[in-house]
C-alpha cells in the first residue's frame, strides 16, 4: 500500500492507524518557533465514528487506506438494519447498521443506488448524495398568523422522515434536502396532484 508523508495527510484522504481506516477531516501544517513543521490533523474512524486529533511530524509516514467504493441498491430497513444488494444481482444482499449511515439513513429512498465503502472486503459505511429530492406526503396547511416559530412547519416526506420547512410548502410538492444536516434546502417541483 502507498505511504504518505506528513504533509500529504490532507482533507478527504483515508489513512490506516492501528489497523483501522480513518478519514482526514481537517489538516494544518505549521511550525512552532524554530522547530520542524508539524501537521495537526483531525481524524474520523470509519468503523467506530470516533473523531480525534493527532499531530504528525516531518519524519513520520502513514499508510494510505485503500477504500473501495461500489454501487449498491437500497432495499428496505427493519429495526435499525438497512438492507442493500448488488444492483445486478438482487440475491447478493447484506445489511448495515443505522449507526454506520447516520442521519442520512432517514433520506434514502427505496430502490435508490448509493455507494458502499469497504475496507479489507468489509463494508464500513455509505456515501449518500448530499442533496436529495423527496416528495412531501404529509403537510398541514399554513394557518394565518401562525408565524411565531419563524414561519416554519413540520412535514413528512416519502421516506417517513419529518423536517421543518417554510410555510408555503404543500403536500405533493418535491423538496430538496441536505442529507448531511437533515435540513430543507429548496422547493424543486410543484404539486403533482
Amino acid at each position: 500500500m502507498p505511504m504518505l508523508d506528513y504533509s500529504e495527510i490532507v482533507l478527504r484522504k483515508y489513512i490506516v492507524l492501528d489497523g483501522e481506516p480513518w478519514e482526514v477531516l481537517d489538516s494544518h501544517v505549521f511550525r512552532k518557533q524554530q522547530r520542524k513543521p508539524v501537521n495537526a490533523v483531525k481524524l474520523k474512524n470509519l468503523i467506530t465514528g470516533k473523531v480525534t486529533e493527532r499531530s504528525f511530524h516531518v519524519s513520520e509516514k502513514v499508510e494510505e487506506a485503500e477504500i473501495e467504493s461500489r454501487d449498491v441498491k437500497y432495499l428496505y430497513n427493519n429495526r435499525g438494519e438497512f438492507w442493500f444488494c448488488d444492483p445486478k444481482d438482487p440475491s447478493d444482499r447484506f445489511e448495515i447498521g443505522e449507526s454506520f449511515i447516520g442521519i442520512q439513513s432517514k433520506f434514502i429512498k427505496k430502490d435508490s443506488i448509493v455507494q458502499a465503502l469497504s475496507f479489507n472486503d468489509k463494508v464500513i459505511g455509505m456515501k449518500i448524495p448530499i442533496k436529495i429530492d423527496l416528495k412531501v406526503i404529509e403537510a398541514h396547511p399554513a394557518v394565518k398568523g401562525n408565524t411565531a416559530q419563524g414561519g416554519t412547519k413540520v412535514v413528512k416526506v416519502e421516506t417517513g422522515a419529518e423536517l421543518n420547512v417554510p410555510m408555503f410548502i404543500k403536500e405533493g410538492e418535491i423538496i430538496r434536502i441536505n442529507s448531511e444536516t437533515g435540513e430543507y434546502a429548496e422547493r424543486v417541483g410543484g404539486n403533482s396532484f
